[in-house]
């Protein structure tokens, strides 16, 4: 029998100031790795994060 996989899983999360121009230190976008118990919270996860693109804090979304 194959093992399950369990209920945690990794996620990325992508700042939300990809498509904006203004306040950009570099160019690209940053990413995040977390992980979430798929169980518990199965929507979409969003933080708070430090962006070193923008110098500022913003929201990180999930992305797939």
């Amino acid at each position: 029998m194959g093992k399950n996989k369990g209920a945690r899983i990794v996620i990325t999360l992508e700042c939300e100031c990809k498509n904006s121009l203004e306040n950009k230190r570099k160019p690209g976008v940053f990413h995040y790795t977390s992980t979430k118990n798929r169980r518990n919270t199965p929507s979409r996860l969003e933080l708070r994060k430090f962006c070193p693109n923008c110098n500022i804090h913003q929201k990180f979304k999930e992305i797939k």
